[in-house]
């Protein structure tokens, strides 16, 4: 009896000291949840603050070259300074110098002369770097030497969401090594027309494919 007292004294003082741990663990990451949701608050009012003061020191024609998407085919790191470009873009067969044996190694000039142009306040330059974006829907294939994949068609047949995610990771590290930072992809439209010209770019007639995949391959890239 008196060792039953004693195991139900002991039992009951552990639960108790459980019970306190599992208390204090609980308040301390409450604490720390609520500190950085305080900093993210402050975070966000930085980012405000910091886009309002940009903003009031562009000038009009700063903040038209802002919304402004070039091709660069027809502009130059100069130009993008000049008019404060906000991004450009390449397409299919579209490459540096209009040269389609440009290597990597031209591709990132290209790019690091375009970000370095966009951030020059000199002369009341707006300073705000540029974004590139590439069309690089089944790889990144304006690029000799950088890997393909079938049309999306192709690989709608398929069927295979990890696949999808494997070709992402391929293809990001791809176009990241040529200082590019946007990617036009993934294609997810639903083809129920057969008489489009592009249907190939669709993945699949069935939504749950094109679903599925999207989010493989967003993840991946």
């Amino acid at each position: 009896m008196h060792s039953f007292s004693f195991f139900s004294r002991a039992n009951t003082f552990f639960s108790g000291k459980k019970a306190s741990l599992v208390m204090l663990v609980a308040v301390v990451f409450s604490l720390l949840l609520l500190q950085s949701c305080l900093n993210n608050a402050d975070y966000q009012d930085d980012i405000e603050l910091r886009v309002n003061e940009i903003l009031a020191k562009m000038t009009l024609e700063q903040k038209v070259g802002q919304m402004i998407q070039a091709e660069i085919k027809y502009i130059t790191p100069e130009k993008v300074k000049k008019y404060a470009i906000g991004s450009i873009l390449n397409g299919g067969g579209s490459f540096p110098d209009q040269n389609k044996y440009s290597t990597a190694s031209d591709w990132l000039a290209l790019a690091d002369a375009y970000y370095q142009a966009s951030i020059d306040v000199g002369d009341g330059g707006a300073g705000i770097p540029i974004i590139w974006g590439t069309d690089a829907v089944h790889g990144h294939n304006n690029v000799i030497g950088a890997t393909l994949f079938p049309h999306n068609i192709g690989l709608g047949a398929a069927n295979d969401p990890k696949l999808m995610h494997a070709i992402g990771e391929v293809v990001a590290k791809e176009v990241a090594v040529t200082g590019i930072d946007w990617i036009f992809a993934p294609t997810v439209a639903v083809v129920k027309d057969y008489r489009w010209g592009r249907t190939y770019e669709g993945f699949s007639a069935e939504p749950e494919i094109p679903s599925n995949y999207a989010s493989e391959i967003i993840k991946g890239m």
